[in-house]
């Protein structure tokens, strides 16, 4: 599945188990065979703070569903990677807006690996 996640633009994810959360899209990036994605808004009810709550959920890809855990990413190592994995994947004029707004502190603060469980 990783290798899917890795070809694909969009990740669908719905966060938590005890939420009403449907699959949304976000932008993955594989680093190490490990799957990581970075919140754009950041808002209450969101992916992102959904899954500091409840850290378990599902990710799709196609047709497939693998259940996870979200793990907030501390690493200023891992974070870096990150940053040059958005660059490399989403290059397209369109994109540039979006890569370059993941490398602000607040959205850095806000990277989740996607664990299988």
């Amino acid at each position: 599945m990783v290798k899917a996640i890795d070809a694909s633009k969009i990740l669908g994810i719905r966060a938590g188990e005890r939420s009403d959360h449907r699959f949304i899209g976000v932008w993955p990036v594989v680093i190490d065979g490990r799957v990581f994605a970075r919140s754009w808004t950041l808002k209450a009810g969101g992916w992102y703070r959904t899954f500091l709550d409840d850290p378990r959920g599902t990710i799709q890809v196609g047709k497939r569903n693998a259940r996870i855990t979200a793990v907030p990413v501390k690493s200023s190592r891992i974070r870096d990677a990150m940053e040059h994995a958005y660059a490399e994947k989403y290059p397209t004029p369109g994109s540039r807006h979006y890569v370059r707004g993941f490398r602000t502190q607040r959205r850095r603060e806000a990277s989740m690996e996607f664990v299988p469980r």
